[in-house]
C-alpha cells in the first residue's frame, strides 16, 4: 500500500483529523512483522488558543515536537502509566496534531493479542492507550518522521468512508477544559455498525 506522504498533514488539522478515519497505522516490528489497524476514531487538537491542547501553555520541552514539521509522532505519557499517540500537522511552527483514539486491528492478530491477552478483539485497540499496547507503540517513537522512508511506524493509505458513516463529537476527557473548547465536535468517529458489516469479527489462528 502507498505511505501517506508530508503533504498530507500540512493541512489543516480537521481536514486530516477526518481524512484519517480509514487510513492504515502501521508499525514494522524489530523481526519484520507489521502489527497495524484501520483508523476509525480521532481528535483535533489546533493552536495555542486550544485550551484542550497541549500547546495552550506555549513551546516547553514536552510540546516542542508539536510546533515542528508535519508528519512527526508526538507521543507522551499520560496518567504515569499510558502512552498516546499522535500525528503532527499543518505547517512548522504552529502547533497542532490529530490524536488516534482507536484502531481496528488488521495485521499482526497473534502478535496483537498477546499483548492484549484476556480482552476481547473488539477492545484490543478502542482506545488510545490500548492502540498504543497493542502495535508496541511508545515513548521512543516521539518525535519519529512517519514520512521517512525507512521510518518503521507510517501511515497508508486504506479504505473510505462515507460521510454519513462518520460521527462528530467533543474531544474525550477534558472535564476542566473551559467552553468552547469542552464540548467543540473535533472528534471524529467511524459509526460502530458500520464496522461491523464491512470487516469481518477478528480472529487469530489457533496455536
Amino acid at each position: 500500500m502507498e505511505r501517506i506522504s508530508r503533504e498530507f498533514f500540512a493541512r489543516p488539522t480537521l481536514e486530516v483529523a477526518r481524512n484519517l478515519l480509514g487510513a492504515r497505522l502501521v508499525h514494522v516490528e524489530d523481526d519484520g512483522t507489521r502489527t497495524a489497524g484501520i483508523i476509525i476514531e480521532t481528535e483535533a487538537y489546533i493552536g495555542e488558543e486550544d485550551l484542550g491542547c497541549h500547546a495552550r501553555s506555549g513551546k516547553t520541552p514536552r510540546t516542542a515536537v508539536m510546533y515542528g514539521p508535519p508528519g512527526h509522532a508526538y507521543v507522551y505519557f499520560t496518567y504515569g502509566m499510558h502512552w498516546l499517540f499522535n500525528i503532527v500537522t499543518e505547517r512548522e511552527g504552529f502547533p497542532a496534531a490529530v490524536l488516534v483514539r482507536a484502531l481496528w486491528p488488521t495485521e499482526g492478530l497473534e502478535r496483537i493479542a498477546s499483548r492484549r491477552a484476556g480482552r476481547p478483539p473488539k477492545e484490543w485497540a478502542n482506545g488510545p492507550a490500548k492502540l498504543c499496547y497493542a502495535l508496541g507503540i511508545d515513548g521512543k517513537f516521539n518525535g519519529l518522521d512517519l514520512c521517512a522512508p525507512n521510518s518503521t511506524l507510517f501511515v497508508e493509505f486504506g479504505v473510505s468512508f462515507p460521510e454519513e458513516s462518520v460521527t462528530r463529537g467533543p474531544r474525550v476527557g477534558l472535564n476542566t477544559v473551559p467552553e468552547p473548547w469542552k464540548s467543540i465536535p473535533w472528534r471524529f468517529l467511524v459509526h460502530p455498525k458500520v464496522l461491523e458489516q464491512r470487516f469481518p469479527i477478528l480472529t487469530v489462528k489457533e496455536e
